[in-house]
This record gives C-alpha cells, sequence and structure tokens, in this order.
C-alpha cells in the first residue's frame, strides 16, 4: 500500500463522504421521492410540466432522481452518474418551475444541489459497496 502524508486523513474524507451520500439519498428520498411512489396518481395531477413532456414523463423522470439514483448513491453505485439527474431535476426546479422563489423558500431544493454537486465532484469515497477499499 502506497504511503502519504494525507494517509491519516483518508478514513475521516471517506466517513463524511459516506455520511454525505446516506443522509443526502435519505432526505431526497424521503421528503420527494417516496411520496411520488406511494401517491403515484395523485402527483400525476400535481408534477408541473415545464417542457411539455406529459405528466407521466415528467413523473417517472422525478422518480428517476429522488428514488433509484438516490439508492444507487447511498450504496455508492455509479454514484457520479448517480448524481447527474438529482442536479438536473433540481435545477429545473430551481430555476424553470419555481424561479420566484427566495434563497429561504427554496433552502431545501439549494441544499440538495450542493450536497449532490459536491457528490458527483468528489465521488462516493472508498466507503461503498463493491469496493474493496479502493479509491
Amino acid at each position: 500500500m502506497k504511503t502519504s502524508l494525507l494517509h491519516p486523513v483518508t478514513p475521516r474524507i471517506d466517513a463524511g463522504l459516506l455520511f454525505l451520500r446516506l443522509t443526502g439519498a435519505l432526505m431526497l428520498f424521503y421528503v420527494h421521492g417516496l411520496p411520488k411512489v406511494l401517491h403515484y396518481r395523485v402527483e400525476l395531477t400535481r408534477i408541473e410540466d415545464p417542457f411539455g413532456f406529459g405528466p407521466h414523463v415528467s413523473l417517472l423522470g422525478a422518480i428517476l432522481a429522488e428514488v433509484i439514483c438516490p439508492v444507487l448513491i447511498a450504496l455508492g453505485l455509479f454514484t457520479r452518474l448517480a448524481c447527474l439527474p438529482i442536479i438536473v431535476v433540481l435545477l429545473v426546479a430551481m430555476l424553470a418551475v419555481h424561479p420566484g422563489w427566495s434563497i429561504a423558500e427554496g433552502q431545501f431544493g439549494w441544499l440538495l444541489l450542493i450536497i449532490f454537486t459536491t457528490i458527483a465532484l468528489c465521488g462516493p469515497g472508498r466507503w461503498r459497496i463493491g469496493s474493496g477499499g479502493r479509491p
């Protein structure tokens, strides 16, 4: 194993990335994703469709970003790729669907955007399914 001056810090970085992955994924899944799956028919009547794709396509895209991607991220599987749909959905929500929201009104969305952009930039860390401790 290669040693470096940064090696003692690595477990803390990995712990931080794990914490960020788990808590961010849980919040997105629980607050936004799970209700869309449990109340699919009701959500079809409520979901905004800013690009005219239709409610089914818009809702399925939201479910991909808010249910499937958070599970992958929590496990550390395809993490950077799984962050991309979330980032896109959050940007659409904040900039196209709710452009009039103040920072205070949209703070949850902006914080999720910060969390998942950070994970996309940094990657999952070593503590993930199938890593075998590799970076």
